[in-house]
């Protein structure tokens, strides 16, 4: 299927088309408006050319510096793995171009902060903003809800955030530090957007394994973060559940009680034991999809009306304080109680 668009639509320069690549090229392709995808380019060309085949006008380049390059790329949106998200962003940023990063910044806190400076002096002399970071989530509209509750003061005073995080299983491979990087990540930056204060301490506890858990994986994980003011936080992470995808989130505080992440596609009612379910999505995707749609379309908008590109979205500070952040949770894998949170000033 072949889609079409207007010249004057901001053309868009995808890194990487892998699952969460090609996703973003359909996105844009059919349900963005005032976008569409220019160029793209992988490591596998093929894969490239496969994906570029569907959308009319796109063409394949060999390099993400060749993309970033392009007099034909506006914007670009990286989907590339994560160890190669620090030089891209920064590239973007050299050659001016707004760029949506999926999630990490970067592998570690020192590369992001990288990322940190180097968009501050270009904003320091454009006064334009350039990074906005892919935690979607921010995009979701019961995470928006609770996060308008909290502000309000709706639930009084918020002492707890209980989070949990549950994939049906993961590919081999799958270590804990990962399930800190990929999984708990979501939940950090949860934790900034709700709260808006930064974590301070670590901890993480090792139940015993679950009976899906690859050999030397610790699946379930429960974490434990503390915030400035003193607040509690916990991230259940359950990545081998074999039964689907849940997010959920229970704010506890002085006035209420608020829960999202309940909601079913579908309700059965059985007359038999009188019971009911719903069906659960299979991964990511159908959860947040609206919440994709809804950060790319905000991205594409700001860029055009030349407003703040990171209004909503996460910031490229957002993905330095999430990396230091899971850098200390990382340690914390081998360390006994909680690890601080080291993190520099905002530049």
């Amino acid at each position: 299927m072949t889609t079409t668009a207007p010249v004057s639509d901001i053309r868009v320069g995808v890194i990487g088309v892998g699952q969460m690549g090609a996703d973003h090229v359909a996105r844009i392709a059919r349900r963005i408006k005032g976008a569409r995808v220019a160029v793209v380019t992988d490591y596998f060309r093929e894969k490239a050319e496969e994906i570029a085949a569907t959308v009319l006008g796109c063409r394949v380049v060999d390099t993400p510096e060749e993309l970033i390059a392009a007099e034909d790329v506006d914007a670009v949106l990286i989907a590339s793995p994560g160890q190669f998200h620090r030089d891209q962003a920064i590239a973007c940023i050299d050659a001016r171009k707004p760029v949506l990063c999926e999630k990490p910044l970067a592998m570690n806190p020192e590369d992001a902060y990288e990322v940190v400076e180097a968009e501050a002096a270009a904003r320091a002399e454009t006064g334009v903003p350039y990074v906005s970071l892919g935690f979607m989530r921010r995009f979701d509209r019961e995470y928006a809800e609770l996060r308008d509750a909290i502000a309000a003061g709706a639930l009084g005073e918020i002492s707890l955030l209980n989070l949990k995080h549950r994939n049906a299983h993961t590919l081999p491979g799958f270590t804990d530090t990962m399930m800190v990087y990929d999984s708990a990540v979501h939940e950090v930056d949860a934790i900034h957007y709700f709260l808006g204060e930064q974590v301070t301490g670590v901890q993480v506890i090792l139940p015993v394994a679950g009976p899906r858990a690859a050999e030397g994986q610790h699946d379930p994980m429960l974490l434990l973060f503390r915030t400035e003011s003193g607040r509690i936080v916990t991230d259940e992470l359950y990545v081998n559940t074999a039964s689907g995808y849940e997010v959920r989130t229970e704010a506890v505080g002085s006035a209420g009680i608020a829960t999202i992440g309940l909601e079913h596609g579908r309700v059965t009612t059985h007359q038999e034991g009188g019971t009911w379910g719903g069906v659960m999505p299979a991964d990511f995707r159908p959860r947040f999809v609206d919440a994709y749609d809804a950060e790319v379309q905000a991205w594409i908008a700001a860029i055009a009306d030349g407003s703040n590109v990171a209004e909503r979205s996460a910031t490229s500070w957002d993905g330095y304080l999430a990396a230091a952040t899971c850098h200390a949770a990382e340690q914390a894998l081998t360390a006994e109680g909680f690890v601080a949170v080291t993190a520099r000033p905002r530049p």
